[in-house]
């Protein structure tokens, strides 16, 4: 394949930098940053665009910094490490506002600056390892196509990282380890095998284990089968199998986001869609007269009675969103989404538009999802009022957005 020079003038979602070829081709090319000229080797390519992988940056930008992590730009765990964390947050706004009106149509979408993160280092609460053989686990390497064995990680918890390397799992079948670490400093290791035969498992250092089941519910094996994560002040028992947000401190950003954009005045009747544990449900719960939230997974569901049992205005629907939200009364003032980065199915956006929410607040952990569900709120009559990026997962190319949209 060709080598071109190139100079780069955007980021991409996904993280690779944006430069021009010859007839306009555009190269993507991780790594760079904008204003940066470098060398790049073309690595495939199509009619319009093409992959290229960094040979040497010819001029850098002042922006560039030296990763801190031995395994940046192999374990494909971060993105952005090349990068100060200004130049991070700038190039995330870009990319909002570059899916919002390409993918949505969304030309002068109303984007505000990224909410930094606090703690843009060691902020992580999970990992999320493959077997590598002989017991040790690792990252996916997207550059060497195999599980890597990972000595550092500095965008995780220490502790998660000294728990690493005192794990060793010989399980015939084991498909994924994830290590969390709650506030209380209690760690737990869950595992996901093939099959559902419970293996017999023990740990010779304070550590919960337990198993993930095909359908995202988990079972215990060693001590407890939750982890702890406190919110704004507040703690949450998170199974396994539930979602976990990556950052703490990044969730407390989007709690405050989604309680600004709800404006709750304790006379409203709230909806809130994929509920998971119940963490935006307890702050909603605490400004609204009564809340119903829904939830699919039945571990999920559990956590959020026992995290709200203290609250009496919560009504909880275990079921898919496209079936029970047709089933809920008429008249909602608010409504509140937070789907997995999948987004909302069309089933899910027409039970939104038929539920006909007066405000609609949409947090999205993927802003190409994100506009493409825009668009088919637009044609259910729903206007755009704001866009809050916020930084869940600094180093890393992924945004998390809250959004407020109004019926017209």
């Amino acid at each position: 394949m060709d080598k071109v020079t190139l100079d780069i003038s955007d980021i991409a979602h996904g993280g690779a930098g944006i430069g021009r070829a010859s007839r306009g081709r555009t190269i993507f090319v991780p790594l760079t940053l904008p204003g940066e000229k470098v060398r790049a080797q073309i690595v495939s390519q199509k009619n319009k665009y093409a992959q290229a992988a960094l040979v040497q940056v010819l001029r850098a930008s002042p922006e560039r910094v030296a990763p801190r992590c031995p395994h940046f730009a192999v374990c494909g765990g971060c993105h952005f490490q090349h990068m100060s964390y200004e130049a991070q947050l700038a190039a995330k706004e870009s990319v909002v506002r570059d899916q919002l009106a390409r993918l949505g149509g969304f030309k002068r979408a109303n984007v505000l600056p990224v909410l930094p993160n606090p703690e843009p280092w060691g902020y992580r609460v999970e990992m999320v390892l493959s077997p590598v053989g002989n017991g040790r686990t690792g990252y996916w390497s997207p550059v060497q196509r195999e599980v890597i064995p990972i000595e550092e990680c500095p965008i995780a918890r220490p502790d998660l990282v000294a728990l690493l390397q005192d794990v060793e799992l010989d399980l015939p079948g084991l498909r994924k380890l994830s290590l969390r670490v709650g506030d209380d400093e209690a760690l737990l290791a869950a595992i996901e095998v093939n099959g559902v035969e419970l293996p017999e498992l023990e740990a010779d250092f304070p550590v919960s284990v337990a198993i993930v089941l095909p359908d995202k519910t988990a079972a215990s094996l060693v001590g407890d089968f939750y982890s702890v994560q406190q919110i704004n002040g507040r703690d949450f028992r998170v199974s396994p199998g539930v979602a976990l947000a990556p950052s703490p401190v990044g969730m407390e950003l989007v709690v405050q986001t989604v309680l600004r954009y709800a404006a709750l005045s304790g006379e409203e009747n709230v909806i809130e869609l994929y509920s998971g544990a119940g963490t935006l449900t307890a702050f909603l719960a605490q400004q609204a007269a009564e809340i119903v939230a829904v939830e699919r997974n039945t571990d999920a569901v559990a956590d959020l009675t026992v995290n709200l049992n203290d609250l009496d205005n919560v009504n909880v629907f275990e079921g898919n969103v496209e079936t029970v939200l047709p089933l809920m009364p008429e008249s909602v003032e608010l409504m509140v989404a937070h789907p997995d980065a999948s987004g909302l199915s069309r089933k899910a956006v027409t039970a939104v538009s038929r539920a006909k929410p007066l405000k609609f607040i949409y947090v999205s952990s993927d802003v190409a999802t994100l506009a493409r569900d825009g668009r088919s709120l637009v044609k259910a009559g729903y206007r755009l009022v704001e866009v809050q990026p916020i930084d869940m997962q600094p180093q890393t190319f992924h945004i998390e957005t809250v959004s407020l949209w109004v019926r017209e």
